[in-house]
C-alpha cells in the first residue's frame, strides 16, 4: 500500500511522542519531515529523545525550508492575523502548510489555525491536514491498529490518557461511528 510523506509541527510531535502506539506513524508514512523551526520549539527531553531516535532510524527527516518557502510562510502568518475568522498561525505551522501545499505532503498538526487554513484560504484548499484523530483513524482503516469492536472509542481514549489531549467531541463522535462501521464491515 502507498505510504505518503508527511510534515509535522511542534504541537503534534509533542503530543505524539507521549502516545504508547506512536510508532504506527511510521507504518502510515514513508517519512515524516520536521522543519528546523519546529525542532527549535521543542524543549521536552522525552520528545527530543524520541525525535532523535526516529531521525537516526530514518523515520523522521529534518526539513530545511527554502527562502521562497519561508517568504510564503511569512505571508501566511500575516494572512492569519489579518482575517478575524482565521485562527492565528505561527511560523512553524505556516511552514508545514507551505511544505504541504508545495510538495503534496500531509500536514500533521493540532493547531486550530493550521486546521482551518485549507477551508479559509483558497491557496491552501488542496492541503490535507490531519490531527492525531485522523492518523489513528487511518491506522485503523489500514489494519495497522485493530479496533476494539466492543468499545470502539478505546484507541482514542488511550491517546487522550497518554497525552492529556482531548479531541473535539463532534470529531470524536464521528471517528467512533467510523470505527463501528469498520467493525461491521469486517464481521
Amino acid at each position: 500500500m502507498h505510504r505518503p510523506f508527511a510534515v509535522a509541527d511542534t504541537c503534534f510531535l509533542i503530543d505524539w511522542a507521549r502516545y504508547r502506539r506512536r510508532d504506527i506513524l511510521f507504518k502510515l508514512f514513508r517519512t515524516v519531515f520536521v522543519p528546523e523551526q519546529v525542532l527549535d520549539e521543542i524543549r521536552s527531553e522525552n520528545t527530543v529523545a524520541w525525535i532523535a531516535g526516529a531521525l537516526a532510524r530514518g523515520w523522521l527527516s529534518l526539513y530545511t525550508p527554502s527562502s521562497m518557502e519561508v517568504e510564503e510562510a511569512i505571508r501566511l502568518v500575516e494572512w492569519s492575523r489579518l482575517h478575524p475568522q482565521a485562527a492565528a498561525i505561527d511560523m512553524p505551522e505556516a511552514l508545514c502548510l507551505v511544505v504541504g501545499r508545495r510538495r503534496g505532503y500531509i500536514v500533521l498538526t493540532e493547531n486550530r489555525g493550521a486546521l482551518l487554513a485549507p477551508r479559509l484560504n483558497k491557496d491552501y484548499s488542496g492541503v490535507e491536514v490531519w490531527r492525531a484523530l485522523e492518523v489513528i483513524l487511518e491506522a485503523l482503516r489500514r489494519g495497522i491498529l485493530e479496533p476494539n469492536c466492543e468499545r470502539p472509542d478505546t484507541v482514542f481514549r488511550e491517546y487522550s490518557l497518554d497525552t492529556l489531549h482531548l479531541f473535539p467531541s463532534k470529531a470524536l463522535e464521528e471517528a467512533v461511528k467510523e470505527v463501528r462501521r469498520l467493525c461491521l464491515s469486517r464481521a
